[in-house]
């Protein structure tokens, strides 16, 4: 079975048959996924009310029968026992991992304990993995070292795939944010201006944004709440932030800093903003436009044009050839 397993796998024909079956798989289902589940918001947001609806009613009760309430999540008790045996904190913690797991959306002690964990059992894992894929299934022939160095590096990858996750986590993150925070300040605006307070006003827009994006949604109701029982204000909007780490939400923060300190007019400011963003949106999506004939050109020089001369001069090369 092994050596059947082994043999498929330096099979250059099987690899392709099985690559290009992946490929088409893959086609269909990106295709046929929006077709087979429709996104029925009202349905969601019903299904979303009743089992918020639940958890209201397990809470009363567990606070009537006088059990402790935890907000935030216990971490696992083996990757705890792991992290405090091995004194992972010390030799991989470090306060920018705490700030890009906050950056990402995951607060709290049982995320970090799980990335330090993961920090550590992955370059472990991909190790043993490079081994016994280069030793074993492959069987190269190549000198001990070079093997040796392929391990290294892919134990070098390990340790890099869990920041590479909460990088491209925060990007995700970052990007909904970025595309709900005009339509989140017009809606902000419109709330100063009515005459409610930053509080109510916040509060309000997480409700009316959390459909479009729920990162900001978080985002706006953990501010609100630091406004309540924070010492300064300043600081909740400078948590918001570093949080975010968007140059529009720095721009918004410092305009209530502002506000807050020499009592500005904060709808003027609120509204001129709103239009700078929507500009900055504006000119991020002709830099994009601008930069899309560049990209293109490799492209079609390697697939467009080869067919193009293909069509073009294909029935007169079989003509001439015919006559000859």
């Amino acid at each position: 079975m092994f050596e059947l397993l082994s043999d498929k796998l330096h099979d250059a024909n099987f690899m392709v048959m099985v690559l290009t079956a992946i490929a088409v798989m893959a086609t269909v289902f990106t295709v046929a996924m929006p077709y087979a589940f429709g996104d029925n918001l009202e349905r969601r947001m019903k299904q979303v009310a009743i089992e918020r609806e639940k958890i209201r009613t397990r809470e009363r009760e567990r606070l009537a029968r006088g059990e402790r309430i935890e907000l935030r999540q216990s971490p696992k008790a083996y990757m705890q026992f792991v992290v405090e045996r091995l004194n992972l904190r010390e030799w991989l913690g470090e306060e920018r991992a705490r700030a890009l797991l906050i950056k990402a959306g995951y607060r709290g002690q049982a995320p970090y304990i799980g990335f330090l964990f993961f920090r550590m059992l992955a370059p472990i894992g991909m190790f043993a993995f490079a081994i016994v894929y280069l030793f074993w299934v492959l069987n190269l022939q190549q000198p001990m070292m070079v093997k040796v160095g392929v391990a290294f590096g892919a134990a070098w990858l390990g340790m890099r795939i869990p920041t590479l996750f909460i990088r491209n986590r925060i990007q995700r993150r970052q990007l909904s944010i970025r595309r709900a925070f005009p339509d989140a300040l017009d809606l902000l605006l419109i709330c100063v201006e009515s005459g409610m307070s930053i509080e109510a006003a916040l509060r309000k827009v997480s409700q009316e944004i959390s459909g479009q994006s729920i990162p900001l949604a978080e985002e706006l109701t953990l501010t609100t709440a630091e406004l309540s029982y924070l010492q300064e204000r300043r600081t909740a909007y400078d948590n918001l932030a570093t949080r975010t780490d968007l140059e529009g939400v720095k721009a918004v923060c410092t305009a209530l800093v502002q506000a807050e300190r020499y009592g500005t007019p904060l709808g003027q400011a609120l509204r001129v903003l709103a239009q700078e963003i929507r500009d900055m949106r504006m000119l991020e999506a002709e830099k994009k436009a601008a930069a899309l004939p560049p990209k293109l050109t490799v492209p079609m020089i390697l697939f467009f044009l080869p067919v193009l001369f293909i069509v073009i001069l294909g029935p007169a090369a079989i003509q001439v050839m015919a006559i000859r």
